[in-house]
């Protein structure tokens, strides 16, 4: 199977973005970027989401964390608070409006 392409057969259990950017401690932005970019290999699932061999992703650990000069396993604090933010605007702006509106209605 080459890199992007679809994956037919599952036999092995394949990482998400997130469990591949914890692996590699790497934002799953960038992990996402990497991907597309070509320096880490991943299938895609359903045509849409991008999933990753865990042994791809610890051949490739090394030489990625070495080149953004990574030392630690996990995320700083306020980066996971950045991705959080990043990964689940539309929620909670829909909450704020959605409050808004309740509040609105019975004022």
């Amino acid at each position: 199977m080459g890199r992007g392409e679809p994956l037919i057969k599952r036999k092995q259990n394949l990482l998400t973005t997130r469990e591949a950017s914890q692996i590699l401690g790497l934002a799953e932005k960038e992990v996402i970027e990497l991907s597309k970019a070509g320096e880490i290999p991943f299938y895609r699932v359903a045509g849409e989401f991008l999933r990753f061999k865990k042994s791809d992703i610890l051949n490739v650990k090394y030489t990625i964390q070495k080149r953004f000069n990574l030392k630690k396993e996990s995320s700083p604090f306020w980066e996971r608070v950045r991705e959080f933010f990043y990964f689940n605007d539309f929620y909670i702006i829909s909450g704020g409006v959605i409050t808004v509106f309740l509040w609105l209605i019975f004022k």
